[in-house]
């Protein structure tokens, strides 16, 4: 099992500020001189990640306090230049917000060329209140997203004569990349799944598909990954085409673990700190998706325990862990953790492991990262190979 190690690289000091933290959270509650300090400690931690044999994930955001990554690809480059074994995962460059999808496709190639072969890339939509940033039609981002991603293959996989491009939405007189990516076609390409439906699709194009943060659910959008790539390509869908990411705390004791579980669970309380007019604009989602968010097909998908219930409205560590959005506790607590996930969901590959979330400072990251690598991912690696075996 391969494992991530992700931050999304928060501004968390201005999370006391009452009220929204997107969108129009006013910038003088940011210190730049703060910024700058904490994203070079998450840099410094990715660093580390580096050291002891993580592959490193990065996102990104947009006016928020909750993610100051706002353009994954600059970070992509410094990675790509001081890193030296890990495989460096953008997941993801929101395609359909980026007027200039030839040069999204440059950024990637020029990393992956410094990196020496090992960036992976991650093709994303956004989150809906990003569109009030990006100034773009809801209902038609859709096939804004699809057309630059048609674009952006082709300007990676093109190493013949310069071409044209005229599309809806985009148009080039002369695409051609210089230099183009080390890894041919392209690198490996990578998109986020919250349904079927779309984890479906993603297995028919044959890219890796990743899961966030839903518990019981990633079994039935894993299951759709597999069936969806057995009628496509008639194998078996590889377990490292699947991914999912949950927050992980791990101590010498338990009890060291559930503190630093405390300080990551601010991740989770921030989450829903936007506007209710920004969350869902109109034509961004599916007609069926908001026919079940209202309860007009289905009831409303929520996170649940193990016993059924839905998780409650202020979760304990302990709902967290149950609800399998937190791995946490000494190393055997987290190893059993992964296993029991890992068998519930039929097994995946890669384990997107927000090492560092929340308030939790750089020691206790260190720490955690480092008792994990050392303690856990090599018994990971076993895991899956002796259930793979009996699957």
């Amino acid at each position: 099992m391969k494992v991530w190690q992700f931050s999304e690289q928060a501004y968390h000091p201005a999370w006391n500020v009452p009220g929204d933290l997107r969108i129009t959270f006013p910038a003088r509650h940011a210190d730049p001189v703060l910024a700058g300090q904490l994203l070079n400690r998450y840099l410094d931690e990715y660093m580390l990640a580096d050291e002891l044999g993580y592959n490193i994930m990065i996102n990104e955001h947009h006016a928020s306090a909750t993610c100051m990554s706002t353009a994954c690809n600059i970070t992509l480059g410094i990675l790509a230049r001081q890193t030296k074994r890990a495989r460096l995962l953008a997941l993801g460059v929101p395609i359909s917000h980026r007027s200039d999808p030839v040069r999204v496709a440059e950024e990637i190639a020029m990393a992956d060329c410094i990196s020496g072969g090992r960036i992976e890339f991650g093709m994303v939509k956004a989150a809906g209140y990003e569109i009030f940033l990006s100034n773009q039609n809801p209902a038609r981002l859709d096939q804004r997203f699809w057309e630059a991603h048609d674009l952006i293959l082709a300007a990676l996989a093109n190493t013949q004569e310069v071409f044209s491009w005229a599309g809806e939405h985009f148009n080039y007189r002369h695409v051609s990349l210089w230099p183009t990516s080390q890894q041919r076609p392209h690198p490996p390409i990578w998109m986020t799944a919250s349904t079927a439906a779309s984890s479906a699709k993603i297995a028919a194009l044959g890219y890796r598909c990743a899961t966030f943060l839903c518990g019981a659910t990633a079994r039935r959008v894993f299951d759709a990954y597999r069936k969806s790539y057995r009628e496509t390509h008639g194998s078996e869908a590889p377990r490292d085409r699947l991914g999912y990411l949950a927050l992980v705390a791990v101590g010498p004791t338990h009890e060291d673990a559930l503190r630093k579980a405390e300080h990551m669970k601010g991740y989770f309380t921030t989450a829903e700190r936007v506007g209710r007019q920004f969350r869902n604009p109109p034509g961004f989602a599916p007609a069926a998706v908001n026919a079940q968010a209202m309860g007009m097909t289905q009831p409303p998908a929520r996170t649940l325990l193990s016993d059924g219930r839905p998780l409650p409205d202020n979760p304990s560590i302990e709902d967290y862990i149950d609800a399998q959005l937190l791995f946490a506790g000494t190393p055997d607590d987290v190893v059993s953790q992964i296993e029991k996930f890992y068998r519930e969901t039929g097994g995946f590959g890669n384990l997107l492991m927000m090492g560092q979330a929340g308030t939790l400072d750089h020691r206790d990251t260190v720490e955690n990262l480092t008792m994990f690598a050392k303690e856990v991912q090599p018994r990971l690696a076993e895991l899956e190979t002796r259930l793979a075996q009996v699957a």
